[in-house]
C-alpha cells in the first residue's frame, strides 16, 4: 500500500465525541458515551499450560528468561543471516536489540514470532518452543513488524475487533480488551476514524494496539520508532516502560540508540548475523571503558603540556582547545591521578580532570569495529 499522500502531522482537532453506531456496536458501549481508558490492563485469560520442548545443548540464559534464543542459525543459502547467537531477556525487562541494517535483527525476530524458521537452534517464548509449539507461542506473543501494512477504509475499532477476533477473544472479554487498547495507546478519539486518515504516529499506535490485543506477555517491536517525530517517540518510550512495569517482556530494535539505552535494562549489540555483545548498559559501557577520553584543564602553557603527555603516554599530541587538553587514555582512576601528580611535578597548573564515560553510540562504534564497512 502507498502511504505517500497522506497525512504527517497529528490532528489536534478531534473533538471528544461519542462513537458511531458501528463502533459503539463492536465495543458494546452507548454511542452517545466515549470510550473510557481503563488505568490498567484487564486481567489475561487463563493461561495456556504445555510443556518446554526439549532444548538444545548451549549456554542456559536463566530460569527467569520470558525470551530465550540458543545457538540460532538462520542461512538463506550460503548468506549466513543468524550465526550461533543466545541470549536471554528477563520477565518484565525491556531488551535492545542493536546493529545496522542488514545485521539479522529482524531475522531474530522473526524466527520469535514464527513467521521464520531456524536453520539451526531454536528459541523459547514462556518455555515454549518457536519451532515446536508454534501455535501456543503466538498465544503469548505481540509483533510490530518494522513494515506493516493497515486496511485503509475500516476504522480503527474495526481494525482492532478483527485482531481481537482472530485471536479467539469473545463477548465481553474482547470488547474490554478493546477499549483498553484504545486507551492504552491513546487512540480512543480515533476509534471511528477511517485508516487512511490517519498521521504516521497515529498509524504506529494503531499497530502497537493491534500487537497488544489479546494480552501477550511478551512484545517484539522492530523500529517501532521510525519515521516519529520526538513528540511521538517520548510517547512510545513512555508506553514500553508502562508495558514493562506490567510485568511484560518487550523486545525493542532501533538506530536511534540514546532512546535504547534510556530505557532498555539490557542491549545486545549484533553485527553480520554474531552477537558481540550483551549486558546492560553500564556493564558493556564498563567493559569497554579501559580506554576514555579526559579533558583537562591547565591554566599555564596547555599547548607545552600537550606535547610532553604525547611523550609520557605514547600517543598522538592531544588536541588542545585553550586551556582544555582532550586525548584518549588506557588505565583506571588510579593512572590518572598519577597523570595529574606528574603534570603538577613538572609545574603545570592543574584545575580540572575530567574523564568522559562512552555513549552507547561510541560502545557500538567500539564493538563492531572492523566489522562495519
Amino acid at each position: 500500500m502507498n502511504f505517500e499522500n497522506e497525512p504527517n502531522q497529528e490532528s489536534s482537532e478531534l473533538p471528544n465525541e461519542g462513537l458511531s453506531q458501528n463502533a459503539a456496536q463492536i465495543l458494546g458501549t452507548d454511542a452517545a458515551s466515549p470510550v473510557a481508558s481503563p488505568v490498567a490492563s484487564p486481567a489475561a485469560s487463563p493461561a495456556v499450560i504445555a510443556q518446554s520442548a526439549t532444548r538444545l545443548p548451549g549456554v542456559h540464559t536463566g530460569n527467569n528468561d520470558c525470551i530465550e534464543l540458543r545457538r540460532l542459525h538462520r542461512f538463506f543459502g550460503k548468506t549466513r543471516a543468524v550465526s550461533d547467537i543466545s541470549f536471554g531477556v528477563q520477565r518484565g525487562h525491556v531488551f535492545g536489540y542493536i546493529g545496522p541494517n542488514g545485521a539479522g535483527k529482524t531475522t531474530s525476530m522473526r524466527i520469535l514470532a514464527t513467521l521464520d524458521l531456524p536453520s539451526y537452534g531454536d528459541a523459547f517464548i514462556d518455555g515454549l518452543s518457536v519451532v515446536n509449539d508454534p501455535e501456543l507461542v503466538r498465544r503469548r506473543l505481540g509483533f510490530m513488524p518494522d513494515s506493516f501494512g493497515t486496511y485503509r477504509d475500516v476504522n480503527c475499532v474495526e481494525y482492532l475487533d478483527f485482531f481481537a477476533r482472530a485471536y479467539g477473544l469473545t463477548g465481553s472479554e474482547r470488547n474490554e480488551r478493546l477499549k483498553w487498547v484504545l486507551g492504552f495507546t491513546g487512540t480512543e478519539k480515533m476509534a471511528d476514524k477511517p485508516i487512511r486518515g490517519l498521521s504516521k504516529g497515529m498509524k504506529q499506535r494503531l499497530c502497537l494496539g493491534r500487537a497488544l490485543v489479546h494480552n501477550p506477555s511478551v512484545i517484539i517491536l522492530d523500529e517501532p520508532a521510525a519515521g516519529l517525530d520526538p513528540r511521538a517517540r517520548i510517547q512510545l518510550r513512555k508506553m514500553i516502560r508502562e508495558l514493562a512495569q506490567q510485568g511484560k517482556t518487550v523486545l525493542i530494535s532501533s538506530h536511534i540508540l540514546t532512546e535504547l539505552a534510556e530505557i532498555c535494562d539490557s542491549v545486545g549489540i549484533i553485527e553480520q548475523g554474531q552477537l558481540l555483545a550483551t549486558g546492560t548498559v553500564n556493564e558493556i559501557q564498563q567493559q569497554r571503558q579501559n580506554q576514555r577520553e579526559l579533558t583537562i584543564r591547565i591554566l599555564n602553557d596547555a599547548a607545552k603540556a600537550s606535547n610532553e603527555l604525547a611523550v609520557k603516554i605514547g600517543c598522538a599530541p592531544p588536541l588542545v582547545d585553550g586551556d582544555l587538553i582532550r586525548f584518549e587514555f588506557d588505565g583506571d582512576e588510579t593512572g590518572q591521578a598519577d597523570l595529574v601528580t606528574w603534570l603538577v611535578g613538572q609545574g603545570y597548573a592543574v584545575a580540572e580532570i575530567t574523564a568522559h564515560q562512552k555513549s552507547l553510540e561510541d560502545v557500538f562504534l567500539q564493538v563492531t569495529e572492523g566489522l562495519v564497512q
